[in-house]
């Protein structure tokens, strides 16, 4: 294993799936394995297969927050505050 590397172990059942990739992808994964990023090209496509999902999951959020429209918000924070507030900031 490569000094500062880990790999994810898992106890939970894997399926065996098929998989097409093109021939600059399955180079770049070889040379991952070859430099000891990863013990083999499974293990390989599967990391990078978590690591986007994780991108994807963390993302979720800030897409959901980019729909909010800022106005309709403050008029809700404001609605509940009632006077408390005397200005809010600009975004």
């Amino acid at each position: 294993m490569a000094m500062g590397m880990t790999y994810r172990h898992t106890t939970m059942p894997k399926a065996k799936v098929a998989i097409t990739l093109d021939a600059r992808a399955l180079k770049r994964i070889d040379r991952l394995v070859r430099e000891g990023r990863h013990p083999n090209r499974s293990q390989a496509i599967e990391a990078a297969v978590d690591e986007h999902l994780d991108r994807l999951e963390r993302r979720r959020l800030a897409e959901e927050c980019a729909k909010l429209d800022p106005r309709a918000e403050r008029a809700l924070a404001e609605e509940a505050l009632g006077a408390d507030v005397v200005a809010w900031p600009e975004y």
